[in-house]
């Protein structure tokens, strides 16, 4: 499941593309112009911005640019109905990713998002285990210590964790808003060539939440998918 800003000014297209989208589980949000590609850009990072070239206000090409001055890293596919090479020139010097002509198959469509969706997964991954790691973050109304392994109540009591535990909530915390799938918690929190079955992520996800007494709803499961922290 995925967070994805679809843009484009044809109305049947955008009903089309939710439509899709939506059958693969994927949260969508639609702009009918550049202008409201970008507002939703602004108020949350998507994982994906998917942006028709010509629309009104600001062109697809525009509004790529915009993002990319200060998102170097969010995956954007342009659709266009033009083929023509200098269009794609265009498209990728704006800061594309990809670049789909119009008309295209569902099959054609839905491979090169699932690519896009690959590579923003692997960054996204890659940069929470190399940036540098700050020692508190925050779940509910707790403090997460990373060098004591504690979480720490309001009263200031605190309830031991173990290492694991420690990196679960932490790189909740540092999505807080997105839906983590499982596989990313894997990757993310236990050492390198270890992968658990789903079972084991479970039991540590209801050892955590019995810990978090104060904030029993700070982590939900999201179904066959992972979990999320509001």
């Amino acid at each position: 499941m995925a967070d994805i800003i679809a843009a484009d000014d044809d109305e049947s297209i955008r009903s089309a593309l939710e439509m899709f989208l939506s059958s693969e589980h994927h949260n969508i949000r639609l702009a009918k112009d550049g202008e409201e590609a970008l507002n939703e850009w602004r108020k949350k990072r998507p994982q994906l911005i998917i942006l028709d070239v010509m629309m009104p206000k600001k062109s697809g090409w525009d509004v790529a640019k915009e993002i990319r001055a200060s998102d170097p890293l969010l995956p954007i596919i342009m659709l266009t109905a033009k083929g023509e090479a200098n269009d794609k020139v265009i498209g990728f010097e704006s800061g594309a990713d990809d670049y789909i002509v119009k008309p295209f198959t569902l099959s054609e469509f839905l491979a090169r998002i699932n690519a896009a969706l690959r590579r923003e997964k692997a960054v996204a991954i890659a940069s929470a285990k190399s940036a540098p790691e700050t020692n508190e973050c925050k779940i509910g109304v707790y403090s997460v210590r990373r060098d004591r392994h504690a979480l720490i109540a309001p009263d200031g009591s605190e309830t031991e964790l173990s290492r694991i535990e420690t990196k679960l909530l932490c790189y909740l915390a540092a999505r807080k808003g997105e839906v983590v799938p499982k596989e990313d918690m894997f990757l993310a929190c236990w050492p390198e060539g270890h992968r658990p079955i789903s079972r084991t992520l479970d039991v540590f996800m209801s050892a955590l939440r019995k810990k978090l007494a104060l904030s029993p709803d700070a982590i939900k499961t999201i179904r066959s998918i992972g979990y999320k922290v509001d």
